[in-house]
């Protein structure tokens, strides 16, 4: 048997008042998804243990099968490990996004989706200001980035906010508090003074686009745990494609094949149709693959409905119509959300998220559509989400 897990970031949510109380999946045309959905396993399952962070690291991890109260240590040293970056003893790192703030205010958390060449140069502008031996910036993808900051590990105790959980919102109440918060600050202010007349931002403001006001600081994180192999746990061989940091560090800490497949993106320039492709063929020479797709979640980021439906319904068409072309073969389909991104609220909530089990073997349990009400009229809810991996897999 062969295994195909589909994680549609962030692409549950809440019911939209104007929209007649339904939510993006229930108003996006959906056949594909639908089809699966009545001819397999549907139910809810809960991602994100009580008490933790709904955090995109924390539910992928659920989802790929490992249990996050025994692994989850922190976001920011997982994209690191993605990138490649060692952390020593006395070493912490931080997420760090580009971000406009502008009367105060957290404008945008993404900078306008800056593209990585751009981004990059102001990483590097960012080091040879800012940095040193003690404090090291890298460079990741569109506006995501690493600061690695060396002998200051009590920075870790500092309480921070994710810049997507306060749009539109002052952000003097939200930086970093507490101890171990005076360094994080200090940066972030710094960056202003040396962002505000770079380059960079005199060009994206002469074409209109969203200039970068300055660096934001959470998710701080120390050494990764060990965490055991997905072969030794689960017994097969995987691999995985995504176009985040994020997913690539799971990858690597669970020992999977990270797949390089041309075209994967985090936004919706992604190529679909060729990430299923490569996934699919993955499956010559690895037992599962893992196709993470990030575009709902930014356009729930973004507050947009009509964007999060059309993100949802391109992957119905270009990604499930290719897996349904699968049926009959000794293929199973897992397909999930990692958890809502709500339009009302432009961040991530713990709430269950709707999954579906498709493929030889798998009896329907009476779902008619890929939706957060269809799911749980099943009845079926899979309290520890972690155990997912197994019911697909058929270990427990």
């Amino acid at each position: 048997m062969k295994y195909i897990v589909l994680i549609i970031d962030g692409a549950a949510g809440l019911p939209l008042p104007e929209r007649g109380g339904k939510t993006c999946l229930e108003l996006a045309r959906t056949p594909n998804l639908d089809k699966m959905a009545s001819e397999g396993l549907a139910g809810l399952v809960r991602t994100v243990p009580p008490g933790m962070e709904p955090s995109s690291a924390c539910a992928c991890m659920s989802v790929l099968g490992y249990n996050p109260t025994v692994y989850y240590k922190g976001r920011a040293s997982i994209e690191a490990r993605s990138m490649g970056i060692d952390i020593g003893r006395g070493e912490v790192v931080f997420r760090c996004n580009l971000v406009n703030i502008e009367d105060g205010r957290m404008k945008d958390y993404s900078a306008g989706h800056i593209g990585t060449d751009e981004a990059g140069e102001i990483i590097a502008a960012l080091n040879e200001k800012l940095g040193g031996e003690d404090v090291i910036f890298y460079p990741g993808v569109s506006y995501r980035h690493i600061l690695k900051i060396k002998g200051h590990e009590d920075a870790l105790k500092a309480v921070c906010t994710p810049p997507h959980d306060i749009p539109g919102k002052l952000v003097a109440g939200f930086l970093p508090k507490g101890e171990g918060s005076d360094l994080l600050i200090d940066l972030m202010a710094r960056s202003e003074t040396l962002l505000r007349g770079h380059e960079i931002n005199v060009a994206r403001r002469d074409r209109g686009d969203v200039p970068v006001t300055s660096i934001w600081l959470f998710w701080g994180s120390g050494e990764l745990p060990a965490m055991p192999s997905f072969k030794e746990v689960y017994g097969l061989d995987a691999a995985l494609t995504s176009g985040v940091d994020l997913l690539k560090g799971l990858a690597k800490m669970a020992g999977m094949e990270v797949l390089n497949i041309r075209g994967v993106t985090d936004g919706p320039d992604n190529d679909h149709a060729a990430q299923i492709k490569g996934a699919l063929e993955a499956l010559k020479t690895h037992d599962l693959a893992v196709a993470h797709i990030e575009a709902p979640d930014e356009a729930g980021h973004g507050g947009s409905i009509d964007e999060k439906i059309k993100a949802i319904e391109k992957i119905d068409a270009e990604v499930v119509g290719r897996l349904l072309e699968w049926r009959g073969r000794d293929l199973k389909v897992l397909v999930m959300p990692d958890h809502p991104t709500p339009i009302k609220l432009r961040t991530h909530t713990a709430d269950p998220v709707p999954f579906l089990i498709w493929g030889k073997g798998v009896e329907a349990n009476g779902a008619k559509r890929f939706t957060e009400a269809e799911a749980a009229k099943t009845g079926v809810f899979i309290e520890e989400g972690y155990k997912i991996m197994g019911r697909l897999v058929g270990d427990s």
